[in-house]
């Protein structure tokens, strides 16, 4: 017996369950992570009562797929996933069953799981339930499928991609005839889409050792079937760890020599991620010249300063290098941080001037920024009158 897993109210959900006559467990990631002293989050219960008993027991639930077998149980505020014991038929598109059919074993239920350490499961009073060596294996620091690894990265290719992952946030090994298979198996990566690799892309760079898993991605050949991919693994082993998932994207991008455009099209990035890109793929190009200028320090944010002088010094060896503290100071010090900054508006310039209103304001506050940013005239309406209406009548 070990101390109670979970919150009061999934508890409660087992209880009810059980009272009604139905089995009911901890299962999942949640109970791994749980044996492994870390926080528990997404915590899911699993059960043989059908989802329609599911549904008659709990006044308020809300149907996430009971074809699937979940309902979302609403128990004292708190939602809680609640899926049925289930087996799974073939994967023709090696990333979803068949079919499902729901089952009264829970053995059945944790044999369809990925990982042994996945297939884990938890009675509502602490008592874990290992069916498949998955305590084992995790005292071993190992990653192993359940059953024959080919069958369960054909059932689900991204299950490669996650063994993989598991390493660079376990710090995990993958047992060798589960590595053999991903090996094996790699070019059905191609049947996952874009979406599912890019969320694991981004938990993999936010890792605490992303460089375990790049080795192992080169090593079993994943790098050949996934959309993009650095062929010079060490360039980006240079760049680890990341400070954020979007830290690491940039660095990927450098190390593979690929535009922001590249990496956003095959991965699918958000607008905001390709933005973030592009400013760091152009403020690296500019560093590579020379120190940042006051430019760059007005033009991009902290967070693409930070990334691109990491990039410099991680990229080439034996160069003079600015520190985080460093790039703050000197952000800090510009007279304005962006041109909702200067002290005037267009307003102002048409009433000094008792013209209307036209491209030209657009021009002269551009003008202002520059003036105000080099020092030219302090950011301050008098001063900024002062040194306008002399360049704007000296323009006449």
């Amino acid at each position: 017996m070990i101390s109670l897993f979970g919150t009061a109210p999934s508890r409660e959900v087992i209880r009810t369950l059980e009272n009604a006559g139905f089995e009911a467990v901890f299962v999942g990631g949640a109970v791994r992570d749980y044996l492994l002293g870390k926080t528990a989050t997404d915590i899911d219960i699993a059960t043989s009562a059908e989802p329609e008993e599911v549904k008659a027991i709990f006044p308020q639930t809300v149907d996430l797929g009971s074809a699937h077998g979940t309902v979302l149980v609403l128990m004292n505020g708190e939602p809680i996933e609640v899926t049925t014991f289930r087996t799974e038929g073939t994967y023709t598109d090696h990333r979803r069953p068949d079919e499902v059919r729901f089952v009264k074993s829970l053995k059945e239920d944790l044999r369809r799981r990925d990982f042994t350490m996945n297939a884990l499961a938890m009675t509502k009073d602490g008592e874990l339930i290992d069916l498949f060596g998955g305590k084992v294996d995790m005292a071993d620091r190992i990653i192993r499928a359940v059953g024959n690894a080919a069958d369960r990265f054909n059932e689900d290719a991204l299950r490669m991609f996650r063994a993989i992952r598991f390493t660079a946030v376990l710090g995990f090994n993958i047992e060798e005839q589960t590595f053999k298979a991903i090996s094996d198996n790699a070019g059905q990566i191609r049947y996952v889409s874009v979406e599912r690799l890019k969320a694991e892309m981004d938990k993999l760079f936010a890792s605490a050792n992303p460089m375990k898993a790049f080795h192992s991605i080169q090593n079993t050949g994943l790098n050949l079937h996934l959309p993009l991919f650095p062929e010079d693994n060490e360039k980006l082993n240079r760049t680890v760890p990341f400070e954020s998932a979007l830290e690491g994207w940039a660095c990927f991008m450098i190390a593979g020599n690929f535009s922001a455009s590249d990496v956003a099209r095959a991965y699918k990035l958000s607008n905001v991620e390709k933005l973030f890109l592009s400013s760091v793929k152009e403020a690296y190009t500019n560093r590579l010249a020379c120190q940042f200028t006051i430019d760059e320090y007005y033009q991009y944010d902290l967070a693409v300063l930070f990334t691109t002088e990491k990039l410099f010094r991680s990229m080439l060896d034996n160069v003079e290098t600015i520190s985080c503290t460093e790039i703050r100071q000197m952000k800090q010090s510009l007279p304005i941080q962006s041109i909702a900054d200067l002290a005037v508006d267009g307003k102002k310039l048409m009433e000094w001037t008792s013209q209307k209103g036209g491209r030209w304001i657009g021009e002269w506050i551009s003008e202002i920024e520059k003036a105000v940013l080099y020092r030219t005239c302090e950011n301050n309406s008098n001063d900024i009158k002062e040194w306008f209406l002399y360049e704007f009548n000296r323009e006449k």
